[in-house]
């Protein structure tokens, strides 16, 4: 999927259908000239409803369509035929969408996070009562009807948090996605310059008989959790992961004279700020570019620092693929262990 075409959130209005209206109709019959009253009911409005579906990867159908409307319901008629019930209006949004309230954003309505779930998000109108409802011993034929009751409306913001087992997190150009050409079969754009991803990707990975999904988060930098370099929408698609890799950078390290210990804790502080969860979660850092480093015994002073922390430190290179393996066990690991807590 070209990144013009990702899109994680929406804007939209919906509006049910509205009830059909009663009928006014008496029983016009030969040898009966003073029938009784025959009106049908009116037809229920549409639901407007919203679907979740494993097919779809973008909220890109809802931002280009901003109205949806449910059909209404049929007007009754006369010898007590009830209206038909307008379509229910089916929104097919991908799995992981977050449905809120414009007028209300806590709590949501709903988060669609299984293939096939469903929520109403406007009820359609009731129908009215035709004129044979309205009839009794003091009032025998009645000559009028209920109207159909109006449909729901309703303004909806959407957005989408990405549905993954592990999530690449780090600087811009520190190679995750590089790591997740290397671990699946996804083809993320990959540069050597920063900002290269510019939208979250998704891959499968395998170890053994074990499948998981990875998630390729644009880079991050200082203040993200405030929104710097739009990092507070990158950081929603790790929300759900349950481990997380940490991807630093060796390269920059050698060139550039980087610390990557300051590196790791200018991540770790907007994951903390943005969402105090993401703290706990099971978290691998991965030393990249190994490739790039002639004098690797420099590596041991962070990852002693860093295994004082309690983070599993691996030496990795997304361009060779060593060590990615070790990485990767490490990451299925912690996917089946009970202990590890699965994020909502």
């Amino acid at each position: 999927m070209s990144e013009q075409q990702f899109v994680d959130e929406a804007k939209i209005s919906v509006a049910s259908g509205r009830g059909g209206d009663g009928c006014v109709s008496l029983r016009r019959e030969k040898f009966v000239p003073r029938g009784g009253p025959d009106g049908g009911d009116g037809g229920r409005g549409g639901n407007v409803v919203m679907v979740a579906d494993r097919n779809l990867a973008t909220l890109l159908d809802p931002r280009l369509r901003r109205r949806y409307r449910g059909e209404p319901g049929q007007a009754g008629a006369n010898r007590n035929k009830t209206g038909r019930d307008g379509a229910t209006l089916e929104i097919r949004v991908p799995v992981g969408t977050l449905v809120r309230d414009r007028a209300q954003l806590e709590p949501p309505i709903a988060d669609l996070t299984r293939d096939g779930e469903r929520v109403v998000v406007a009820r359609g109108g009731r129908g009215g009562r035709g004129n044979s409802q309205f009839r009794t011993a003091s009032r025998q034929t009645p000559d009028f009807a209920e109207p159909g009751g109006e449909g729901e409306a309703r303004e909806l913001a959407l957005s989408l948090k990405l549905l993954a087992d592990v999530g690449l997190v780090g600087l811009p150009n520190a190679g995750k996605s590089t790591l997740l050409r290397r671990v699946s079969a996804a083809r993320p754009r990959v540069a050597n310059y920063p900002f290269t991803t510019r939208v979250p990707c998704l891959g499968v990975a395998e170890v053994d008989d074990r499948r998981f999904v990875v998630a390729d988060v644009p880079g991050l930098i200082a203040g993200a959790s405030q929104g710097m370099g739009m990092g507070d929408r990158f950081l929603r698609h790790v929300e759900r992961t349950r481990v997380l890799v940490h991807v630093l950078d060796a390269g920059a390290a050698l060139l550039e004279g980087r610390d990557l210990l300051e590196d790791w804790e200018t991540i770790r502080r907007e994951l903390e700020a943005y969402a105090a969860e993401l703290a706990s979660r099971a978290e691998l850092v991965a030393i990249n570019k190994l490739d790039l480093v002639e004098d690797r015994a420099a590596l041991c002073v962070v990852e002693e620092a860093l295994s004082r922390r309690g983070r599993e430190v691996f030496r990795v290179s997304a361009a060779t693929g060593e060590g990615v393996d070790a990485l990767l066990n490490a990451a299925a690991r912690h996917l089946d262990s009970p202990a590890d807590e699965t994020p909502s």
